[in-house]
């Protein structure tokens, strides 16, 4: 009963995303509101990204020594030269990683 409850709301979910996508006409906005939209990917993702790095379990601040912090200025400094999503991942997550293991 579990595993067909979760398999309908995922083709309920999936239909409903889809068919915004798919059935939306392309030309129904204007150009600027076009240009617009295109900053949005860029304006939600610090919103989720910094809590996950700057704030620990309880919500207040984490200390300067973190590695989460060291982790996320790596990933920043390797995307900004590298425009790479993948790089920046990996690069972020391995130097998350050696300073949690190493140290």
């Amino acid at each position: 009963m579990t595993w067909t409850s979760i398999f309908i709301a995922g083709l309920i979910t999936y239909f409903t995303r889809m068919g915004m996508i798919t059935l939306i006409d392309k030309d129904i906005f204007n150009e600027n509101f076009r240009k617009i939209l295109n900053y949005v990917p860029s304006a939600v993702f610090p919103s989720i990204i910094f809590p996950g790095v700057l704030l620990n379990d309880y919500g207040t601040l984490v200390a300067i020594t973190d590695p989460k912090i060291y982790g996320a200025l790596t990933a920043i400094i390797i995307g900004f030269f590298s425009r790479n999503v993948i790089i920046t991942i990996v690069s972020g997550l391995a130097s998350y990683w050696f300073i949690i293991f190493v140290f």
